[in-house]
């Protein structure tokens, strides 16, 4: 009986994970039928082998994606005096906080982590996870699905560099909350008339039914409503510059989200990166290199001027 005891006090630390290892048996009664125990070896699955080292992309490759903060907008004047609005992107100490790996939790992919947060803003099961990893605390985490050839060890820190001027790549951030909004501000409609006998009505939607058949308004009709305040993507946005001092990076034009919100940096989908220019799984920077004495990067915008061209 007290070696039952014994067995069933091992089954409990095996499931609460304390060794590492995962339990596979059946207990019926007061009989242990079989017990049978998986050692997994840590974070990262034993006999693979991850290296900070550059590799070889291929077009099936999938780098991973970076989480930066938005600054806000501004505009430049390009070397043959072309205004460009840009938006202005911090990538603020990206550090990889785990990696998923098929044999563990059935797909590829990495956990990104952005910024820095005090222990007493996190909770204990956040805190657990860091320390687990053995990576500092951060503010922001986000998955990326990966390739196999793009995986990262574990607290290897990507910065600007791992985007390069002149690619395209998707911005996803959370667009600004407008509130509860009409339909004239949420959907463009063009109002009922401004003349006389509209009462009161002249911003309204109007119609939204027929008569008693169908007797109900169709899924999905336009009316006033909550807006903004979603997940939106913004694709093809291209990089103008990047300065890896700072890790600031100028993309053209708008992206989602407001001053200060994080937005997620990947690969284009359409307008994929020249393989042989992008770094691959990322850019790992030389020991003897400082960055803070590097100068920024700016895209190649060609020996011909656009404006001659035009004539």
């Amino acid at each position: 009986m007290q070696s039952l005891v014994r067995s069933r006090h091992l089954i409990s630390l095996f499931r609460g994970g304390e060794f590492g290892v995962s339990f596979l048996g059946s207990v019926q009664g007061d009989t242990l039928t079989y017990c049978t125990a998986v050692v997994s070896g840590g974070a990262e699955p034993s006999g693979r082998l991850i290296e900070t080292s550059p590799g070889l992309m291929t077009p099936q490759s999938r780098r991973t994606g970076l989480i930066a903060v938005k600054c806000g907008m501004t505009g430049l004047w390009d070397k043959w005096g072309k205004r460009v609005p840009i938006s202005v992107l911090w990538v603020d100490d990206n550090v990889v906080s785990q990696v998923k790996t098929i044999e563990k939790e059935g797909f590829f992919a990495l956990q990104v982590g952005c910024g820095q947060k005090k222990e007493k803003h996190l909770t204990k099961p956040e805190v657990g996870h860091f320390r687990a990893q053995g990576v500092p605390l951060k503010r922001k985490l986000k998955e990326f699905p990966v390739t196999e050839d793009a995986l990262i060890p574990v607290g290897t820190s990507i910065g600007v560099r791992h985007f390069v001027p002149g690619q395209y790549v998707d911005v996803t951030g959370i667009t600004k909350g407008k509130g509860f909004a009409g339909v004239m501000k949420r959907h463009n409609f063009a109002g009922l008339r401004a003349s006389h006998g509209v009462s009161l009505a002249h911003r309204s939607g109007g119609s939204t039914g027929q008569r008693d058949a169908p007797g109900k308004v169709f899924k999905g009709k336009k009316m006033a409503g909550r807006m903004g305040g979603q997940q939106r993507t913004v694709k093809n946005v291209w990089v103008y510059k990047i300065d890896p001092a700072r890790n600031l990076m100028w993309v053209r034009g708008q992206i989602p989200g407001a001053t200060g919100n994080f937005v997620f940096i990947k690969d284009a989908v359409y307008e994929k990166p020249d393989i042989s220019l992008v770094p691959f799984p990322t850019y790992f920077a030389p020991e003897e290199e400082d960055a803070s004495t590097l100068e920024p990067i700016i895209a190649d915008l060609g020996d011909m001027d656009p404006f001659l061209l035009a004539e």
